[in-house]
């Protein structure tokens, strides 16, 4: 759900999609509201502001200035040294004992090809776990935000940190419809 934005109008589901379509969704959101305007990043489940002054040409561009699509993002400007910087490789420093560099520099290529093979094997090994975390914690930062004052809200969250989802859509169940959706969506999405 990386990329995707959700505005909330008191316990009402506004808008949801892209930053784009979110910000002009609240821009046109003109008729008085009686709570104020909430834009949420679904990947972090964080609060986010959106400059909305201008008409919608200006406000698209300031979005696409603060939010460059990933294959165009230019990397940051620091000074080339070693490594392959046309693949996006990088040289930092990494602190180990003497026996850990003398493990890596015995492997085939070395340090630095055994340390990118170890950190890619560990990313497949703990995706799915990373994923769940992630979407657990952008789930209970929603759901503190918007929903902290509901009842049961601490059993709730215990119940999402346990990953106990029946118990857990059990104790939103009686919560405001759009917050509550929002939060399986968030927290349950990407399983099954």
């Amino acid at each position: 759900m990386h990329g995707t934005y959700t505005a909330f109008a008191g316990q009402c589901r506004l808008a949801s999609g892209t930053a784009g379509d979110v910000a002009l969704a609240v821009k046109r959101a003109t008729q008085p509201l009686d709570h104020p305007i909430i834009i949420f990043d679904d990947g972090t489940g964080r609060s986010i502001d959106f400059d909305l002054r201008g008409d919608d040409r200006e406000v698209l561009a300031r979005l696409a200035q603060l939010m460059p699509p990933a294959e165009t993002a230019e990397a940051p400007s620091e000074p080339r040294g070693r490594g392959r910087p046309k693949l996006g490789v990088v040289a930092r420093e990494v602190t180990l004992l003497p026996r850990h560099w003398e493990w890596l520099n015995a492997r085939p290529g070395g340090a630095s090809v055994a340390l990118r093979k170890l950190v890619e094997e560990a990313r497949r090994a703990s995706g799915d776990k990373d994923r769940e975390r992630q979407a657990r914690d952008a789930a209970y930062r929603f759901m503190s935000a918007m929903a902290g004052d509901l009842p049961q809200f601490e059993e709730a969250s215990r119940a999402l940190f346990a990953d106990d989802r029946r118990r857990f859509t059990g104790l939103i169940a009686d919560w405001p419809a759009d917050i509550r959706d929002h939060i399986v969506k968030l927290a349950y999405s990407d399983r099954a």
